[in-house]
């Protein structure tokens, strides 16, 4: 029998306690306090012809911190980011937590709706802007129906758009103090950023990540990916991606150095290469296509391997091929926002050396191991718990377990309280469990379609098909595509009478209207949806049909 009394305390806990010399919270910020102390004069963040200094960076963080606690904005407050990767939003990851505040970098791919949302849901105070999404951000702020103060990114970069804010960014920042002094979170459990996911329904959910989450899951990144003060690190990831994957704060902890890249070109990213000496970027596999297609005359020979970091939908095999050839070396990385972004990547075995190329990727696209600073994942029977056997046959769900595991979904206890039912994150990812110990993801249980390395909710785009009135029923599911990973494809049927009626363009145009274009399927194909005896349309067999189409 079991006493419910607590034991005493052991030699080791007697009068041992812990206390500011032996005890602080952990939190990536010190990650960038460290750099800018061992590294003031490297470089730490490039864009264009700009160039910043660690010490340069560390003081424009604290301007941030000190300009925005100036307004009133504090520990718990939301500043709500919406910028690609400019210096402004990874100066953000440190000065909007510097005051105790949450970071939600917004993403600039979708609607007003969406936008609207968010900075709704998640109550954001403030809102710092790139004027190339003005139009969108015009919009969400007057569905907002609010206020909330609003400062403009006037990057000379950008493509048009106009000022809707306060100020300028620059001149914000010119209202704070450079030696502004911030301490460590009191507990490191609390909020350090809010990222939203599609989840299973088009209402998206905030995922609450914590300080401790965020520095360990930065440091298994530096781990894993090899980063190290020599790095030269690439943004073709989008930083508003579960923070950047924490590369935001991974890069800084060794004094690597950012490279920020507006958008995803091939005109821009091999001269960037050439001319920064990159030696890290990421990026899901739709990026490793586009410079596996671009055109010859933007390519270059590369003078060093640039090691490549991939994740969301698996990388084909041929693709993964075609970047060693070009002389990248790919990783396989596999995540969710529930977990910080990356919890598992492939770890090269020196044996693989002597497979040959076939075999070296086949092995390279699968999902792997967990990180070193995830504590425990598991291919289990969602229902008994118990672990598959490790055949690479027997399926079961993905879940996994540890600090780099969100706090939970804001204002959403249910969902929370789902996805840990039984001590585990479950993933909603079906898979396999190899001998060697390596999983590979078969399939998914939920109806998330990943495109271009971003979540779709199927339910969000069968949401605006209903609302088509001459469409009775309709279901959307991935389908395999070569450049984006997955496309939503959408199996509809026309009411009666409007059979003859109706196009896939029509239907298409009608969608983009009312989602992010994104979103909208690319696909359509007419006809009566397969279902079970009790109605319920059968997706697997669609799911089926869409890879011959």
């Amino acid at each position: 029998m079991v006493s419910d009394d607590k034991p005493e305390p052991g030699i080791y806990e007697r009068d041992l306690d812990r206390g500011p010399a032996n005890y602080q919270p952990l939190t990536p910020l010190t990650f960038l306090a460290w750099s800018a102390s061992v590294y003031p004069g490297k470089t730490a963040v490039i864009h264009g012809d700009a160039r910043y200094s660690y010490a340069e960076f560390d003081a424009r963080c604290r301007r941030l911190a000190s300009a925005l606690a100036g307004r009133g904005i504090g520990p718990g407050d939301t500043v709500a980011v919406m910028a690609p990767n400019v210096p402004a939003m990874l100066e953000a990851h440190y000065g909007v937590p510097m005051i105790g505040a949450v970071l939600n970098a917004l993403n600039f791919r979708l609607d007003a709706g969406g936008i609207a949302f968010i900075l709704g849901h998640g109550e954001a105070r403030a809102l710092i802007t790139d004027r190339e999404f003005s139009p969108v951000i015009k919009d969400a702020l007057d569905r907002l129906g609010r206020d909330i103060l609003v400062i403009d990114i006037d990057d000379p970069l950008a493509e048009g758009g106009e000022l809707l804010g306060e100020k300028d960014y620059e001149a914000f920042l010119a209202e704070g103090d450079p030696d502004f002094a911030w301490e460590p979170p009191a507990d490191e459990w609390r909020a350090i950023a809010l990222n939203y996911t599609s989840g299973t329904t088009g209402n998206p959910k905030g995922v609450v990540f914590h300080h401790r989450g965020a520095f360990q899951n930065a440091f298994g990144n530096a781990m894993v990916f090899g980063l190290s003060r020599e790095t030269v690190y690439l943004w073709t990831l989008p930083m508003f991606h579960c923070n950047g994957w924490t590369f935001t704060w991974g890069v800084t902890a060794v004094g690597g150095t950012h490279v920020c890249l507006r958008k995803v070109d091939p005109a821009l990213i091999f001269p960037m290469i050439e001319r920064h000496g990159v030696t890290h970027m990421c990026g899901a596999p739709i990026v490793l296509n586009t410079l596996i297609h671009a055109p010859d005359e933007h390519k270059i020979a590369l003078g060093r391997v640039v090691d490549v970091a991939t994740g969301g939908a698996a990388p084909p095999s041929a693709v993964i091929a075609a970047m060693e050839r070009m002389g990248f070396r790919v990783l396989h990385l596999y995540g969710l926002t529930e977990t910080y972004g990356p919890a598992a990547y492939c770890a090269w075995q020196g044996d693989w050396d002597d497979l040959d190329q076939d075999g070296k990727t086949a092995r390279m696209a699968r999902q792997g191991v967990r990180y070193p600073t995830l504590s425990d994942l598991m291919i289990a029977d969602p229902e008994t718990m118990r672990p598959v056997p490790a055949d690479g046959e027997t399926m079961g769900e993905v879940m996994v377990r540890g600090n780099t595991v969100m706090k939970g979904y804001l204002k959403n206890p249910g969902a929370t309280g789902e996805a840990f039912k039984g001590g585990w994150l479950r993933t909603g990812d079906l898979g396999v469990m190899h001998g060697d110990g390596y999983m590979e993801i078969k399939d998914r249980s939920k109806d998330i379609i990943i495109s271009g390395g971003e979540n779709i909710s199927s339910l969000e785009v069968e949401e605006a098909l209903y609302s088509h009135p001459k469409v009775m029923e309709a279901a959307v599911v991935a389908k395999p595509d070569d450049k984006w990973g997955e496309v939503p494809c959408a199996f509809v049927t026309p009411k009666p009478g409007a059979e003859d009626d109706i196009t896939a363009d029509e239907i298409i145009a009608f969608c983009r209207e009312r989602i992010a274009h994104f979103k909208a399927p690319k696909l359509v194909v007419f006809g009566p949806l397969p279902k079970t005896s009790t109605g319920k349309i059968q997706k697997f067999t669609l799911r089926d049909r869409a890879k011959e189409l």
